[in-house]
């Protein structure tokens, strides 16, 4: 046994509200070696909804055993192994087609990393149920713990990420706490190989927009954890922002091709 599955104490689930669960809404984490901060992700997600899913991509870190005994005694967690790493959109796109499959027609995500608000789960759940046809992203709020490059370096895939729009309101493209309609979701990834891995937040955005999936944005705060506190980054400055680079690129490329029908979209809404 690991150590971080046997290091792992009794899990007990909270009772869920029956306000916070939903045959339509689901939770979805995915999750790549993100260390024992990931329990204390999945137990504050169950206190809040009901049915949670965590798609373990390929973790070498023990993590699985740990997650799977929690599902063990948790009916309200579901746990879906995947063999190796393919990046988060992988991830996401395998356990949507299962939730597809199963009836659910929206589908928040999360990292397994403990830094979204897990107490704004109701909320937003809320906010998509009042407007299910839109995508419901949150809008980072940081706090002293944000890395300033960080902080800094997303405001540049914000701005070609609302050109690409041509500005219909994309508030941040790459805070990955959002809820997703299912079948516009499904239709946008199965129709291109990209948006994989790191790039599948910002073009999930800007795709959505495209396919007509209205923005809402709603203000979250996000806690960066340091090493010592349990915190794990996959993220590659280099190589991320390469793939960043190369993801405007032909994302640019797709706005030009759907410029006038873009234009004539925001003429229309413009005049209602």
């Amino acid at each position: 046994m690991t150590r971080e599955s046997a290091t792992l104490p009794n899990f007990t689930p909270a009772p869920v509200p029956a306000e916070t669960s939903a045959a339509t809404h689901l939770l979805l984490i995915p999750s790549y070696n993100p260390g024992p901060k990931v329990y204390d992700t999945v137990r504050a997600a169950r206190q809040e909804w009901m049915p949670v899913w965590v798609v373990v991509d390929g973790s070498t870190d023990g993590t699985t055993e740990g997650l799977r005994r929690m599902a063990s005694d948790d009916p309200g967690l579901r746990v879906i192994v995947l063999p190796e790493n393919g990046g988060k959109g992988a991830a996401v796109l395998h356990g949507i087609e299962q939730a597809a499959v199963l009836g659910f027609t929206h589908v928040l995500t999360m990292d397994s990393d403990g830094q979204h608000p897990s107490a704004m789960i109701p909320e937003f759940m809320a906010v998509s149920s009042a407007r299910p046809e839109a995508m419901i992203l949150g809008m980072p709020v940081f706090d002293s713990s944000a890395p300033s490059v960080r902080v800094r370096g997303r405001k540049v895939s914000n701005w070609w990420a609302n050109l690409e729009t041509l500005w219909t309101g994309i508030g941040d493209s790459l805070f990955g706490f959002r809820v997703y309609p299912i079948a516009p979701l499904i239709r946008v990834m199965r129709g291109q190989r990209w948006m994989r891995r790191f790039d599948f937040d910002p073009e999930a955005v800007v795709r959505m927009a495209w396919a007509g999936v209205p923005p809402v944005n709603v203000p979250a705060p996000v806690k960066y954890f340091r090493p010592e506190e349990g915190g794990v980054s996959h993220f590659k400055y280099l190589r991320d922002n390469v793939l960043l680079t190369w993801m405007h690129t032909r994302l640019f490329c797709g706005f030009l091709v759907r410029l006038p029908a873009l234009a004539m979209r925001r003429l229309k809404s413009s005049r209602r």
